[in-house]
This record gives C-alpha cells, structure tokens and sequence, in this order.
C-alpha cells in the first residue's frame, strides 16, 4: 500500500477530550452550537452572529485566556503520542504546526490564543504551515511526501484554535457566520458557526512501524493540495474536483466509501463542494456513497478543522458507520451523493475521503485507508461520555494497531 502510517491521534473539542468523545456527539447528532461567553465585542451587541459559537467549557481544562491554546496543544499532543506507543519523537522527526502565525515577542492575552505555540514534543525540523483553513489537511499532505521522501520517519502534525476576537473579525469582513448556527448542506443553510477544539496526528512509514512492533490498520494513502486564484471566500467547484482526482489517484483507488466534507454551512461553498463531488461520482460511477460534515456539530476549527474530520474517518473504518450531519434537516439536491442526515451503515469501509477547504483558493483533498488484511469493521457504536466525564471501553481492541486507541483511558488533561 503507498502512503505512510497514521498511528496515533489526539483530539479535543466541545464534545469532550479524545476521539471517541467526538465521535459519540457526531453519531448522536448532537450540537455543542450555543451561546459566546468568554468575549465580547460592545459595538456589535446586537448582532447575533456575535453570540454563537461551539466553545469548550474553560472549567474543564482549567486554562485561562491566553494559556487555552497551549493548553489544547499539549493535551492532543501527548494523546497522539501514547496511542502511538511512543515515549517521545525520536530525534529528527518532523513536526508541522498548522496555523496562521508563529507566536509574536509581546503578545495580549488573546493573542496568545490566536498565535501557533510550538510543541514541547519537538525534537527535530519545525514547519509552520499557513494555509487559512486547509491548513492541517495542507500540513499532512507535507508530513506524508516529507516520510515518503525520506526526510524522517516520523512525524506529528498538530492544529488547535481557540475562539478569540481576531477571527471573528475577520469572519465577520466577509460576513460568513451563521446567526442561528451551522447547517451544512441544508437548503436553508445561512454561515457558518465558529467553534474550538484540535488534534494532533502522529505518521510513520510503514518499516518504521513494523520495526517497533506496530501493525499499523490506518493509513494516509493519499493527500492532494492546489492553491488556485478567484474568489478571496468563494469556493471553485472544478479546483475541489481536481483535489479529489489527484488524491484518489495518489491512493490508487477510484472508490471511497465515505466523504467527509469540508462544508461549513456556507451557501456558496456547500453547493460547490457538492457539485465536484457529483461530478466525481458520475465520472467514476459512484452512486448513494454517504456524505456529511461534522460542523453543525462542533462548528468550524479554521485551520485545524481536518484534525475532526480524520477522526471521523478513522471512526467510520473502524466501525462501518458513517456520521450524519448535525445541523442538517433539508438537503440540498445531489445526482449520485447521498447527503446524510443521520449515521449510515455501510457494507464497505476501506477508502474515506476528506476535504479540507480554504479562503484565497486553498484546496487538500485527503484519502484515509484501512489498511488490506486488517480486521472487518466491527459495526458499533462508540458510547459517549459517563456523568463523570470518563468515556466508556468501546469494540473490544482489534489485533492491528488502532490510532485512536484505548478510549477509555483518555479523559484527562495534560
């Protein structure tokens, strides 16, 4: 198989710490979408796209503002890290920070969560990769050609943001949010909802792997980036599909049995996604492969928003359930995509496609892939969180390594 291994995942986001706490909320068709608390702008009190967001409760990571960023940065990090089975990066390996900019000398409190700190895992090169909201699927992309090239044998990628007032400026100059939160693919869909959160993803190649013991069940077997001019904030229908077939080309597949979108709600951008991924389907005689977006459910994570989306890959090979879309009711007219409202089961899970989209004409396109001769999915449903806050076991472990781990045991801050 080419590509490179993807062992280890760490994720947080309004649902809770960890993979499985999200994928939970997702198949539930649950929203963490409601009511902005930890600021506020006086001259634009009465606008409601002002007063929504999907925030994570300060009370539970203990972090202040300006500490939250690196908070989050830190606990995705050592999650990836431990379902890796890694102590430590080993000397050299890469690690790519996807964000908009390193941190300044003097930053304020807010820019301290708007600004990228560096991992304390660090051990070799660090690469900043700015890429507006492509920005983690643009950094895996690096990380992949960067271990396929022999440049190290391992790598972490990591993307967190934080709700803070500079973005919500500058969504707010192209008017792209959602009054009454996000509805991805709905006919009624008005923005998009902001929301915070992150992971970090830890791959290998695969001797690497193998050489510590690893048999690894995931890979990231294909991973397309474009950067294409037009509009600062509109979507092109024909860059998406030109992602989509360089991607799936570099996977070596002209099937997927699941996309994850990048729809964020937006009039505009939701049609366009889906128009490339009709067109796609009747070039390569798709028809009914489910499609859905988890942003209604947890908002919109700008630069780190594919750090969820991998999850709900990894979740669907694992269990052949692919997640609804939280937020949707009506949707949009499709020719060959089936638009899921709620989880659909499916017969296959070996190929994922995710998309990861960006203003100024960013364009990544990821596949996901179990890999040939693992277990078949198991078909169940992860549990979602106990009153304590522990996520419940879920399938009992597979005999391949499992990126996502022991969930059970990842429900506390680091």
């Amino acid at each position: 198989m080419t590509g490179v291994a993807l062992t280890g995942l760490g994720l947080v986001t309004p649902f809770g710490v960890g993979p499985g706490a999200f994928r939970a909320g997702l198949l539930a068709g649950a929203s963490a979408i409601g009511p902005l608390t930890r600021f506020a702008d006086p001259a634009r009190a009465g606008d409601p796209r002002e007063r929504v967001a999907a925030q994570i409760d300060g009370s539970v990571c203990g972090a202040p503002v300006g500490g939250l960023k690196s908070r989050l940065t830190e606990t995705v990090v050592a999650q990836a890290l431990r379902r890796a089975r890694l102590p430590r990066l080993p000397d050299g390996a890469l690690t790519v920070i996807a964000g908009q900019t390193p941190v300044s000398a003097s930053p304020t409190a807010f820019a301290r969560d708007f600004e990228s700190p560096r991992p304390g895992a660090a051990t070799g090169p660090v690469v900043q990769v700015p890429h507006a909201c492509a920005s983690s699927a643009f950094g895996l992309a690096l990380a992949r050609d960067w271990l396929l090239s022999g440049g190290a044998d391992v790598a972490l990628v990591v993307g967190v943001v934080t709700l803070n007032p500079y973005d919500f400026s500058s969504m707010d100059l192209v008017r792209a949010q959602s009054g009454r939160g996000a509805a991805p693919f709905d006919v009624r869909r008005d923005g998009m909802t902001l929301g915070e959160g992150g992971g970090a993803v830890v791959l290998e190649t695969f001797a690497h792997a193998r050489a510590r013991g690893i048999d690894p069940g995931i890979a990231l077997t294909g991973a397309a980036c474009l950067i294409s001019g037009g509009s600062v904030a509109d979507s092109q229908a024909e860059a998406i599909g030109a992602c989509v077939a360089e991607s799936l080309d570099q996977a070596g597949t002209t099937e997927v049995d699941y996309v994850h979108a990048h729809a964020t709600g937006t009039p505009q951008g939701d049609a366009a996604e889906l128009a490339a991924l009709d067109v796609t389907a009747a070039r390569l005689g798709w028809s009914g492969v489910p499609v859905g977006s988890h942003k209604g459910a947890i908002g919109h994570l700008l630069h780190a928003s594919t750090m969820p989306a991998v999850a709900a890959a990894v979740g669907f090979l694992k269990t052949g359930i692919a997640p609804g879309t939280p937020g949707l009711t009506e949707p949009i007219a499709a020719e060959r995509m089936h638009v899921a409202v709620g989880p659909v089961r499916t017969d296959r899970a070996r190929h994922v496609l995710v998309d990861g989209f960006g203003f100024y004409g960013n364009y990544a396109s990821l596949v996901v892939s179990r890999v040939p001769g693992g277990p078949a999915p198991n078909g169940r449903v992860p549990a979602g969180p106990e009153p304590d806050g522990r996520v419940p076991a879920g399938p009992e472990p597979d005999a391949r390594h499992d990126p996502a781990g022991d969930e059970s045991r990842e429900v506390e801050w680091s």
